[in-house]
């Protein structure tokens, strides 16, 4: 995960009473470990799947309440499918501090996806602190997200595009990471963040794209991308100087979505 087992106290601003308090720890499980004073050994030609610890995160609310209350959130929740969203937007803004504070690019933000179970429940601040609850239930995975990911998929087959890139018959697009990392940006609240990466993931469709230029929905793609230029840089150079205001944020918007429209174009394109 990256920061320590431990439980860290979340405020939205300084000065104010703590909102969430972000417990986490890890599951102990076998290690498999060398025998001392050898550097290698003779591994079995079938060799049983090796064990991992797992990894709980507990997302606990600060401020007090009673258990009809409780009971009433917990009803709530079991079919509010945006509740392990708004819980991982706290977990990946901790997940930020750390990164930045230990200088580790590889500590990653997280989605619902990756966890092997999301539960909401309530009981006292110890029980929760540990993992058990007064009562509890599993949260189903978003159906939009799904559904999302499904047409997302359609649209620019990605098995067939993961066969060509691993054969050398195409190669990733710098424009390709750079629109990623500001999606995740939107996606996360990091609105000065994905200004800048959307600025960048443009400028670099707008040159890269020219090689498939001749396919005519992606020529179309690359109109309305440098008809969107001026817009971009604006957006970006707001989010030098501070937070972004509403056009900037459409802006930035709408740069997110023609390069990514721009790429679907490509890869349906593409005679994989």
């Amino acid at each position: 995960m990256g920061p320590p087992d431990g439980r860290y106290l979340l405020r939205e601003l300084a000065g104010e009473e703590p909102s969430h308090v972000l417990v986490l720890s890890t599951l102990p499980a076998p290690v498999r470990r060398f025998p001392l004073g050898r550097r290698t050994r003779s591994a079995p030609a079938e060799p049983e799947p090796a064990t991992a610890p797992l990894a709980r995160l507990t997302l606990v609310d600060a401020r007090p309440a009673g258990e009809d209350a409780a009971r009433e959130w917990l009803a709530r929740a079991a079919e509010d499918e945006s509740v392990p969203a708004t819980a991982l937007a706290q977990v990946n803004t901790a997940l930020r501090g750390y990164r930045a504070a230990a200088a580790d690019p590889y500590v990653r933000d997280l989605a619902a996806r990756h966890a092997l179970v999301c539960r909401a429940g309530y009981g006292a601040g110890v029980e929760v602190a540990e993992g058990r609850w007064a009562k509890a239930v599993e949260l189903k995975p978003s159906k939009d997200e799904r559904v999302r990911r499904e047409r997302r998929e359609a649209a620019l087959r990605p098995s067939e595009r993961f066969a060509a890139l691993l054969s050398a018959r195409d190669a990733v697009l710098a424009c390709e990471e750079l629109v990623l990392r500001a999606r995740l940006d939107l996606d996360q609240g990091r609105q000065r963040e994905a200004a800048l990466q959307a600025h960048l993931a443009l400028e670099a469709a707008v040159t890269e794209l020219q090689a498939f230029r001749a396919e005519r929905v992606v020529a179309e793609r690359l109109a309305t991308l440098e008809e969107h230029r001026d817009a971009a840089a604006a957006a970006a150079n707001e989010a030098l100087r501070g937070g972004l205001s509403e056009a900037a944020l459409k802006s930035t918007v709408g740069a997110v979505e023609r390069v990514e429209g721009a790429l679907r174009a490509r890869s349906a394109a593409a005679p994989y």
